[in-house]
This record gives C-alpha cells, sequence and structure tokens, in this order.
C-alpha cells in the first residue's frame, strides 16, 4: 500500500522499519520537530526522523504535508506520535493507530505505566480507527500481552511493539475489514508525573516495586538522591532488604546522585549501610 507513517519516539521506530521491510510505499514519514537538548542546546531528531533519514524516506514535521502527495496515500499508519490529528487530515486521508492497552481500559497519554501501576495482569495492543476524541475510535484487532509480576516498563514496551508490529502488517495483507465499537468502562491513563516515581516507603512493597519497574524511580539517602533501576520482591541475597509498609523491599541496582550505576551492595558498602536502615527520611 502507499501509506505514510506518524510517529516520534524509539518505540514507533520498529514498526516503520517493518513497513519498509514488506514492501510497502513509505510516501511520507511525519514526526516531531527537532528538539534542542543538551548543554549546547543543539537540535537533535526524533527517533523516527533518524530511521527515516537511514531508511531515504521524505519526512516532514507539518502534518498538513500528507495533503500535498500527489497520488494521495491510501492509509496513514499512527505509532506514538505524540499530537492529536485533527479531522481536516484524517477525513482526507485514512488512518489507523496502534495503542498500547486493551482498550476502552487504558485510553490516553501512559497506558503501558498505568497498567503496571494498577497491578494488571495482562494488557495488550489494539488497531483503532482514529477519531477527533481521544482514543475512542472503532478497533480492528487486539492481541493480549501478559504483564509479569517483574517485567519492567522497557521489556513490556518492546513486547507490545512486536505485537503492534504485526498487528499492523496483518491488517495491511488482508485488509483492515470493518471497526467495532470499543465495548467497557473506559479508564484513562494520565501521563506520569515526577513526584509519582518517588518512593515512599510506608506504602506495600508490591506498590513500590511496581513504580521502580516503571524506570526513574528514587529515593534519598542522608538528604541525597538516590535512584532505584531494580528492586526483587521478595528481597533477595542478591540486594539489601528496605523496610516497607509491609514486608521488606529488595534493593538490586541504584544510582547515587552524581555516580553511576551500581550494585546495590556495592553502594551500601560505600555509604556505612546498617541492616534495617530506613530510606527517605
Amino acid at each position: 500500500m502507499r501509506i505514510v507513517y506518524l510517529g516520534t519516539p524509539e518505540m514507533a521506530v520498529a514498526t516503520l522499519r517493518a513497513l519498509v521491510g514488506a514492501g510497502h510505499d513509505v510516501a511520507l514519514v511525519v514526526t516531531a520537530s527537532d528538539k534542542r537538548r543538551g548543554r549546547g542546546g543543539a537540535l537533535v531528531p526524533s527517533a523516527v526522523k533518524t530511521a527515516a533519514s537511514e531508511l531515504g524516506l521524505p519526512v516532514t514535521d507539518r502534518i498538513d504535508d500528507i495533503l500535498e502527495l500527489d497520488p494521495r496515500a491510501e492509509l496513514g499508519v499512527v505509532v506514538a506520535y505524540g499530537r492529536l490529528i485533527k479531522p481536516h487530515v484524517f477525513e482526507t486521508v485514512p488512518m489507523v493507530n496502534v495503542h498500547f492497552s486493551l482498550l476502552p481500559r487504558w485510553r490516553g497519554a501512559a497506558p503501558l505505566e498505568r497498567a503496571i501501576l494498577a497491578g494488571d495482569e495482562r494488557t495488550g495492543v489494539c488497531l483503532m480507527d482514529i477519531e477527533e476524541t481521544l482514543d475512542t475510535g472503532g478497533v480492528y484487532g487486539c492481541t493480549e500481552v501478559p504483564i509479569h509480576p517483574d517485567a519492567t516498563a522497557a521489556q513490556l514496551r518492546a513486547a507490545l511493539v512486536d505485537a503492534g508490529t504485526e498487528l499492523v502488517l496483518d491488517a495491511l495483507d488482508h485488509g483492515l475489514g470493518p471497526a467495532v465499537p470499543q465495548v467497557g468502562e473506559p479508564v484513562y491513563a494520565k501521563k506520569i508525573e515526577p513526584h509519582e516515581l518517588e518512593l515512599d516507603w510506608t506504602r506495600p512493597a508490591v506498590e513500590l516495586h511496581r513504580i521502580v519497574r516503571l524506570g526513574g524511580a528514587w529515593t534519598t539517602h542522608h538528604g541525597r538522591r538516590l535512584k532505584v533501576w531494580r528492586s526483587a520482591l521478595p528481597a533477595s541475597d542478591e540486594g539489601i532488604a528496605i523496610p516497607t509498609g509491609t514486608e521488606p523491599l529488595g534493593l538490586v541496582e541504584v544510582q547515587p546522585e552524581g555516580k553511576r550505576r551500581m550494585p546495590a551492595r556495592a553502594w551500601a558498602n560505600g555509604a556505612h549501610w546498617r541492616a534495617g536502615e530506613r530510606l527517605g527520611e
């Protein structure tokens, strides 16, 4: 098919590469504009723009460029684009969105992260029609993905990307068919705020373990920030046991302020850690 592709972060790269590899004519890639990053403020392209350039595909940050294509694209494929698409675009070029949840549960910005925080045992990916309202379109197909109790957000994201890519390729090969209206109570997945990643050690260990699995969790030790990259539940000999509101949580990998990531035991030795000591005080 002659398609346009809309996506921005690293998780949207695999599907783009797969579409090209399957022989589809990607007429245009639309992504976020370059962002200034780092101390020097250099302009850095999105992961999708970098991949599109490597693949020799035309790329733009102006979504209305889709409407100028001649011949016009048959379909738009959207994966983590990061912006709302206006009706004048999707009413001209039909579009499908790869959404990383089992709709209508976890509509919105952070479906994967909210599924982990809620303790969901399963999630999935749906190929859905695009409407003006957020994640309300009919569904062409879904693939269920289990959530292991120790799976990190990065691991779950990789599994969902693989499932979503297969869903898109299958739909393009065999046809979309009719979109089925979503059934069930909608649940919204708001963006994860920085304060939600702070570990409150009075909470149950299972909840703290879920926060760590998101990536970027942090606490303090003697007034200095300590990032927690890996934890274990139940606590094991691999790490150090931290008291919580329920059973102890094992810290396995941490990163002290201004230093590299390291095994929690190595950090504890250097920090003169005492068994039973609390963090965040």
